[in-house]
């Protein structure tokens, strides 16, 4: 851990958030001395004190350890580049439109990889006045499921969550961009509990 780079960053994130070291102290219960070290370099925080330091700045402990936050490139494409992420341990999904250090359940993750629809993992598709009906012949038990369904084109998405032993289809409403499919500029992306990400 390099002192000095943690020290630049944590005055950073201190006037970021406009206090002064006494009120950082005087929030974790330590001397406005011992804030005043680090910010020069001359001490690194304790190991105890880091998950403090991390809730009251709002940033990853890691980023707290490198002393350093490396900022993403403003993301200003369209939702082509969406990706997901499900947690293993409780099944929380998350998507984003960029690049993203995402943790859950204590574990990093990292975003999944679609596969496109195979013999298995295929959706049934029926255009139904105005609207899309999708089905899957996919078991649908506690064990072995469809979890989620994203109806993505370029600027929204529709995000439908299915659950164990309820019936594998879902009604999504036409959105702009074109017909459903890859080929027309619409995708459909859905989650197998087993198999991971599929994409028509």
């Amino acid at each position: 851990m390099d002192c000095t780079k943690v020290g630049i960053l944590l005055k950073a994130l201190r006037k970021e958030k406009e206090m002064t070291q006494k009120q950082v102290a005087d929030q974790m219960h330590i001397s406005d001395k011992t804030i005043s070290k680090w910010e020069r370099g001359l001490g690194c925080p304790d190991v105890s004190l880091l998950r403090e330091l991390s809730e009251l700045f709002e940033v990853n402990i890691e980023k707290i350890l490198l002393g350093d936050l490396e900022l993403n490139d403003m993301e200003t494409g369209n939702l082509k580049r969406i990706k997901f992420y499900v947690c293993p341990n409780c099944g929380n999904v998350i998507s984003t439109t960029g690049d993203a250090e995402l943790s859950c359940c204590g574990r990093k993750l990292a975003s999944l990889v679609a596969k496109p629809a195979d013999g298995e993992h295929t959706a049934i598709v029926e255009d139904d006045d105005g609207e899309y009906y999708i089905t899957f012949d996919h078991e649908m038990s506690k064990a072995h499921f469809i979890s989620f369904v994203a109806y993505v084109s370029a600027d929204r998405s529709l995000f439908v969550r299915l659950y164990p032993e309820q019936t594998a289809a879902v009604r999504l409403p036409k959105m702009s961009g074109g017909k459903l499919g890859k080929k027309f500029g619409s995708k459909l992306y859905y989650y197998c509990s087993k198999e991971g990400l599929w994409v028509l």
